[in-house]
């Protein structure tokens, strides 16, 4: 980790253990570009990777063609209408009404240590060191300025990059976008990986080709959104797991973004990743500053395999803060998928009780045990008890579940608001909604505007009273509907288009909050399943509900995308009931349990109604758990076979840190007749190290794993699975 100032070349060079990122003062004027982002190189002179040398060569020496320059200058953060015409990563409207911006060098600090960002979530130093690099920029006719940031860390290939603009001058100005990146760079024939979905079907990994024009995922649903997800990665022609050149880009937030890759007419693309432009417009007044959220960006030139290791460290190491990180999850049980709404206290205390019996530690009451609410369309907004259901008050509830033996959790859905409520009769003006139009439904339910203090407040204060009044020690908080019909009864018409980024804003401060004041809280974020798993929910939880599709076969393809960047300590998985209620499907209650052990594992059903055999099976799981979560939760993860890709079978392997010891998770989806057993080719270990197959006299070196691979018997049936421990000798 080194960053340096190379004076006589006017180079900035960030280095990290494998990589360098380069940027570049050039000519008079200060133009800030990009020279270099890649394998690690040494402190050369690399200004001529800019290519201003070439025609048509800098202003100073042709301003004749100023505007050929700054369309074809490899660009580190690009201005707006005055010359490049390729995508701006900041656009501005001023008091004349015009929206001409360009960002010219000023000076830099090079800082030890990694600052926070005002209001956000963000990557921090944590255990091992950290270094920033802060590039001041300037228009001096507009009299904005700002601060380009890039940190790098001691124990970590990733590179963060945020900006932070001020207002400098007299007047107000409009921000009407704010990337928080942009990099220009060589096309060599990527492709763009990105991760699409829908509710149920989360973060499945798609490939596109990158062709001329711009191309993009992105959201404006006011959450990050279980359609599209704010990551991409430019994936070189030939790369797999572990060969071959990935640049990967994830956006820390959960609201709207917008990550692009746009080719233009030199084979030349310009990434840019950041707040979505639409719906959003910012007031500046003078002296004002307005703060992105930041970027993790991370170059592996040895497979996807590296970046996923890169991203999961960096995740754990410097964005997780909750004391849950490393420690055992609790074996929950939730009833959501037992009963639904139809639940009262001696139907939870059974399942609690039959729980207890089978070893699992903690009983999870999700929606419906407030105001009258028997089915979703009432009541949000009223958090208090239904004491028609839960008969003498929840805490009389709480101390039965402890006296049983088991930790007591609750759901809260505390962003929104039934029209069918106490709160909406008295506060209609607290849901979002534009003036005399209808405001659009979604699950029979709006959303509060969060941005309004005394809106935020009456929320949080509802879920702190609950939390105050019984030994809850787990809080599932969700959000079913995305944001519609914007705008605020408490914003000024010219300030409208900051609703949208005030609500994210506003639902860090309530989780930052209920962290604070709730210090030994396990909180599991939850968006409609998949909705909000972004790396932003990670700095206030430890984990975030996957999917609300718990089939072990389709959560196959929706853990792969999600683990492609996130530790799997942080996916929400559960068992639950065949058939399985989104799909139908019947698969074996152990494969159930197999691919539940890549997350936080627990259960998702009525425990009661179980066969005995499934219910024997229990005890049996949970102990497999405890054996494994250690190496799970904190191993390196290997992915040797993609049934997404394959149509028959999936296979992936955690390795503890000191290749000790690996997991192996193989599910054959579909059986084949006839067929020879599959030679997998085991990642990760150490070559000279010798492994035995746990339970077998099987023993061979990690070499030879490697590199000869291990035969799997392929079993009998479909939706099988199998785990293979490997113990060093």
């Amino acid at each position: 980790m080194n960053i340096k100032y190379l004076e006589k070349s006017r180079l900035f060079k960030l280095d990290t253990n494998n990589t360098s990122y380069v940027i570049g003062v050039v000519d008079e004027e200060g133009f800030l570009g990009h020279a270099y982002y890649g394998a690690r190189i040494a402190d050369d002179d690399v200004s001529y990777l800019m290519r201003i040398y070439e025609n048509p060569k800098v202003p100073s020496v042709n301003n004749r063609d100023r505007s050929s320059f700054l369309d074809t200058f490899p660009t580190e953060f690009s201005g707006n209408n005055v010359g490049d015409y390729r995508e701006s990563a900041i656009a501005v409207t001023d008091k004349n009404g015009a929206s001409g911006i360009q960002l010219l060098y000023k000076g830099y600090r090079i800082i030890d240590g990694k600052p926070g960002i005002k209001g956000l979530p963000a990557t921090f130093e944590g255990e091992s060191k950290a270094m920033t690099l802060e590039i001041d920029v300037v228009d001096a006719t507009l009299g904005i300025e700002g601060t380009l940031s890039y940190s790098t860390f001691e124990d970590s290939d990733a590179i963060t990059r945020s900006v932070r603009i001020k207002n400098s001058s007299e007047d107000a100005i409009y921000l009407d976008k704010l990337m928080s990146m942009c990099l220009d760079m060589d096309d060599n024939n990527y492709k763009m990986l990105m991760l699409h979905g829908s509710w149920a079907r989360e973060r499945h990994i798609e490939y596109r080709q990158i062709g001329y024009g711009k191309q993009s995922v992105s959201s404006t649903r006011g959450e990050s959104s279980h359609q599209e997800h704010p990551f991409i990665a430019l994936v070189g022609e030939n790369t797999t797991q572990n060969t071959g050149e990935v640049y990967g880009f994830n956006f820390v937030y959960s609201g709207n973004f917008l990550a692009q890759v746009e080719k233009n007419q030199f084979d030349s693309l310009r990434v840019v990743m950041g707040i979505h432009p639409d719906n959003f417009r910012f007031k500046l007044n003078a002296g004002d500053e307005f703060y992105s959220p930041e970027v993790v960006m991370v170059y592996s030139n040895n497979g996807l395999g590296q970046m996923t290791r890169t991203y999961h460290d960096l995740y754990r190491n410097h964005l997780i803060r909750s004391p849950y990180l490393k420690k055992p999850r609790t074996v929950l049980i939730n009833n959501w998928e037992a009963t639904y709404f139809d639940f009262d206290n001696d139907k939870l205390l059974d399942i609690a009780r039959t729980a207890k019996e089978c070893g699992i530690e903690m009983l999870v009451m999700d929606d419906g045990w407030f105001g009258y609410r028997n089915d979703d369309n009432s009541s949000l907004g009223d958090w208090q008890v239904n004491e028609n259901k839960i008969k003498g008050g929840l805490k009389k509830l709480v101390d039965d579940v402890n006296a049983i033996g088991l930790k007591f959790g609750i759901w809260f859905e505390p962003e929104m608001i039934s029209p069918d409520s106490d709160l909406y009769r008295a506060h209609p003006d607290w849901a979002i909604a534009i003036p005399n139009r209808i405001p659009c439904r979604s699950r029979n339910q709006y959303v509060l505007d969060l941005t309004r203090p005394e809106v935020r407040d009456y929320a949080y204060n509802c879920v702190a009273n609950i939390l105050k009044s019984a030994n809850i020690e787990y809080v599932k908080w969700d959000m079913n509907r995305q944001l519609t019909d914007i705008s605020s009864a408490c914003l000024d018409k010219d300030r409208q288009g900051e609703l949208m980024h005030r609500y994210v804003l506003a639902m860090y401060e309530m989780q930052e909050r209920l962290i604070t004041d709730f210090p030994n809280l396990l909180l599991e974020n939850c968006s409609g399943g998949g909705a909000r798993f972004d790396p932003g929910m990670f700095y206030y939880s430890p984990q975030i509900w996957c999917s609300d599709d718990t089939d072990a076969i389709e959560r196959l393809s929706i853990q792969e995308g999600t683990a492609l960047i996130y530790p799997l300590s942080t996916i929400g998985a559960h068992v639950s009931v065949c058939p399985n209620h989104t799909v139908g499907r019947n698969t074996p209650f152990e494969t159930r349990g197999n691919v539940a052990l890549a997350g936080t594992f627990g259960y998702e059903l009525d425990v009661t109604k179980l066969s005995a055999e499934d219910k024997a099976a229990i005890p049996k799981q949970i102990g497999t758990y405890h054996k494994y979560n250690q190496l799970i939760r904190l191993g390196d993860y290997y992915r040797m076979a993609s049934y997404s890709k394959n149509n028959l079978y999936d296979c992936y392997e955690v390795v503890s840190k000191d290749k000790s010891e690996a997991l192996i998770t193989f599910v054959q989806v579909l059986n084949q007749p006839n067929m020879h057993s599959i030679n997998i080719k085991i990642d990760g270990l150490d070559d000279n190290k010798m492994y035995r197959i746990e339970g077998t006299d099987e023993a061979y070196r990690g070499l030879t794993l490697k590199n000869a691979g291990l035969l799997i018997e392929r079993p009998w049936g479909d939706f099988q699975s199998m785990l293979i421990h490997l113990v060093e000798e």
